[in-house]
């Protein structure tokens, strides 16, 4: 097992002589170095993200934010006269990140004693160490994708989506609708590689066996022509959700397709997306005139994904012709077997109209060209 720390996913930066120099309310002006600006820069190309804890008068420090040219790279910014501790955890909960993925940095040992003592898993940093950030390991993901890069942006625009709904009146139907939501699935290619591993690496609710595929077996899978390797997109009016789903299902078998890994991001349940991706599988194989098979193994944290299967009318099925002969091994980590304890979900699938709240646009797995459903 390796010994690298999680990766940063938020740094919660104070203001005063952390950020910048000086301290707003006494000096009238503070001044921000070049460098610093470049490690937000840095990291906000990396996809980590930003946030402010400051105990400072709110409307004057964002006004100088916005003055310093840095203002749109931090998200739920905290500033005010409350505990940082309470900002630092209020962050990771709106984001829904693990206590251990947020950082946090201030130049006063005693705000860094308050958060480490009633956040104990968020890690904590001397503002001299700011220029140092972009070579510490835990600030440096293994790969950097399309997404990544973009990643503030997404979460921008979330937070624009939701204070849409919030206002809204009406059925969540009629809201979902209202959101113009087009969902693509695509065979992936290499470029879409490291967003597939990096998904699967970052989603664990949403992953139907926890299993890892390496960024070295999927390439292999791209030239086998008995799987499908493929990503699914989505995009509203607010912008860009990114990749949020992954899917590698075995075609080989002449009574049934398998399923070996379904993972979609936390973010899009609330769409209806993985319902949708799990109505046009079961579509498709209605059209080959095979049966769905789905691996599935429990862990700690996707229980929703059980009950999404579940849902969309998976049983056990140990009486079916179609199961005989499988093994069930997962194949993860690297090509690997995924395990003993992977339970193998059957379903006798039937054609699915398309989905009343988005578009789907999305190939025939068993020949023809992509379509808008």
């Amino acid at each position: 097992m390796s010994g690298k720390p999680n990766v940063v996913k938020c740094l919660v930066w104070d203001l005063d002589n952390t950020l910048w120099s000086g301290t707003l309310l006494e000096d009238g002006e503070v001044s921000m170095d070049d460098a610093v600006r470049d490690v937000i820069v840095e990291l906000d190309s990396r996809g980590i993200l930003h946030s402010v804890s400051s105990k400072n008068d709110h409307d004057r420090a964002w006004a100088r934010l916005e003055e310093l040219g840095v203002a749109q790279y931090f998200v739920l910014p905290h500033i005010g006269w409350g505990r940082k501790s309470d900002a630092v955890l209020d962050i990771a909960e709106q984001l829904k990140f693990a206590q251990n993925t947020i950082a946090f940095m201030d130049d006063q040992p005693a705000e860094r004693a308050e958060v480490a003592f009633h956040a104990p898993e968020v890690r904590c940093y001397d503002a001299t160490q700011a220029l140092s950030l972009p070579d510490l390991p835990e600030f440096s993901p293994a790969s950097v994708t399309v997404d990544s890069r973009r990643r503030r942006e997404m979460y921008q625009a979330g937070f624009r989506r939701s204070a849409e709904q919030e206002k809204f009146n009406g059925p969540d139907e009629e809201f979902l609708r209202s959101l113009q939501l087009e969902l693509r699935i695509g065979r992936a290619g290499g470029e879409e590689l490291s967003r597939v591993e990096e998904l699967t690496l970052r989603t664990s609710q949403m992953n139907a066996t926890g299993v890892h595929y390496s960024d070295e077996t999927l390439r292999g899978l791209l030239a086998d022509p008995d799987h499908e390797v493929l990503v699914a997109t989505l995009t509203d009016r607010f912008g860009t959700h990114g990749a949020i789903g992954v899917m590698l299902l075995d075609t080989s078998g002449e009574a049934a397709w398998n399923l070996k890994l379904l993972a979609t991001s936390c973010r899009v349940v609330s769409f209806g997306v993985g319902t949708a991706i799990l109505n046009w599988l079961a579509d498709q194989a209605a059209r080959a005139g095979v049966h769905l098979l789905a691996d599935f193994r429990r862990t700690d944290r996707n229980r929703m994904m059980e009950v999404a299967y579940r849902f969309a009318g998976f049983g056990d099925g140990e009486d079916c012709a179609c199961l005989a002969g499988t093994d069930g091994d997962g194949g993860g980590d690297g090509g690997g077997d995924g395990g003993d304890d992977i339970q193998r979900l059957h379903l006798v699938p039937a054609r699915h109209e398309a989905p009343s709240t988005l578009t789907l646009i999305a190939p025939h797995l068993a020949g023809g060209v992509p379509s808008a459903v």
